[in-house]
């Protein structure tokens, strides 16, 4: 194992996963990645169209919240790689999470992808899913699921 790319997001669990991973990378002797993905920015914003005769509810996201967006998970990585003593790399992502997450893996030729597995409600992962089962139903790279739920 040369690299370990570990996936983070805004929940507070992510810092479990940063450490869990990041410990297991130096006892193998491995590069580390921080990753972020930032869902398509459109998902931010509220574009409905007009209803009950009211056309005055759209909110369309801007280049200005896209850049603000991108800063904050900027800064967001930032922090993360400094928390870890700026021994890691960081990646910014865009698009839907698991996609973004097995795409850099490839890309940047990750050995083991470290993952968080929030604690979801039975309902919510019959409908939707999560992107930690997303990540295993599609990966060719293996991963390593850091339990968060207490």
């Amino acid at each position: 194992m040369k690299r370990v790319l570990i996936a983070v997001d805004y929940h507070p669990t992510s810092e479990k996963v940063a450490e869990t991973g990041y410990n297991l990378a130096k006892k193998l002797g491995a590069e580390v990645c921080l990753l972020h993905s930032i869902a398509e920015t459109r998902y931010y914003g509220m574009e409905y169209p007009s209803f009950l005769g009211y056309e005055g509810y759209t909110l369309a996201v801007n280049d200005h919240l896209n850049t603000e967006i991108e800063n904050i998970a900027k800064d967001f990585l930032n922090k993360a790689a400094s928390h870890l003593n700026n021994d890691v790399k960081t990646h910014l992502a865009k698009g839907e999470t698991a996609s973004s997450i097995l795409n850099y893996a490839k890309e940047w030729r990750a050995d083991l992808i470290v993952m968080g597995t929030h604690s979801h409600s039975t309902l919510e992962k019959l409908l939707m899913g999560t992107e930690a089962t997303k990540v295993l139903e599609k990966t060719q790279i293996p991963v390593f699921m850091v339990p968060v739920k207490k």
